[in-house]
């Protein structure tokens, strides 16, 4: 039970992680299509941590699901598997929209933050 308890602390913690992750990258990537400046290879480092902070929550709330038993409300579920398949989707148009690529991170990074927060307010 304090495992349980653990993991969903942590799990309650990360997501304001992610959410403003999401939304500094968002933002930071949508000033980098404006301003070259912001182009810097740290951005790029931003953005996976960003994402892969979005597989980590989906890891803890299946953790705590499956493996604790507890019971996600409804939709809840549902916005962090979309989030995380979100995020595959944005990697798989990064060639095919090369000159808009900061857009498509900067938006895509802002709708994962929505996602997130979605997904908290159903929580």
């Amino acid at each position: 039970m304090i495992l349980a308890t653990v993991v969903l602390d942590l799990h309650v913690v990360w997501a304001w992680f992610v959410v403003l992750a999401n939304a500094a990258v968002g933002l930071w990537s949508l000033g980098a299509h404006w301003v070259p400046a912001l182009r810097v290879k740290a951005l790029w480092w931003a953005v996976i941590a960003a994402e892969l902070a979005i597989a980590v929550q989906v890891i803890l709330g299946v953790v705590l699901v499956a493996g604790e038993g507890i019971e996600a409300p409804e939709f809840h579920m549902f916005y962090g598997f979309i989030a995380l398949i979100s995020v595959a989707i944005l990697y798989s148009y990064r060639t095919q929209v090369k000159a808009w690529l900061y857009l498509l991170y900067g938006f895509g990074s802002l709708f994962l933050m929505g996602l997130g927060i979605r997904a908290m307010v159903l929580g």
